[in-house]
């Protein structure tokens, strides 16, 4: 996909998700816009780890009652549908694979088919992007 082809994406996700309207605090707001423009420039690991800081981010000014709350524990305690908790899980679970590399020197898949890793960090930017919108936009007013 090309950058308009990636911005079509990200207003066509919105047309279908947002009904209504959301109120999001402005370090929500700020990281949503990063995750867009990493996503819409094709940085697809840059998108889908500020997909994931917005997520925690909507969660923790939304559902958080402790001051210090895991990203595992924010996403069970939020009282979100049963499909998008099971989505976030997956997504934090993808994202750890990149922010918490166990042995660095493990490289030898990423030598041998670079191609297969884009493709599916490309996939996992536009889930990552549907994941985002959902959380953010599960608590609407009409």
């Amino acid at each position: 996909m090309n950058e308009d082809e990636r911005w079509n994406q990200i207003v066509s996700l919105d047309e279908e998700l947002l009904k209504g309207g959301v109120i999001l605090s402005e370090w929500c707001s700020f990281i949503v816009r990063e995750s867009d423009l990493a996503f819409a420039h094709g940085t697809n690991l840059a998108s889908i780890l500020t997909a994931v800081s917005g997520i925690e981010t909507y969660l923790r000014s939304e559902y958080s009652e402790k001051e210090r709350s895991s990203l595992f524990e924010l996403i069970d305690g939020a009282p979100i549908a049963d499909d998008l908790r099971a989505d976030l899980h997956k997504l934090r679970k993808y994202r750890n694979k990149w922010v918490h590399v166990n042995d660095p020197w493990d490289d030898q898949k990423l030598l041998d088919d670079p191609e297969e890793s884009e493709i599916e960090l490309e996939e996992m930017a536009l889930f990552a992007a549907r994941a985002l919108r959902r959380t953010i936009y599960e608590n609407q007013w009409v």
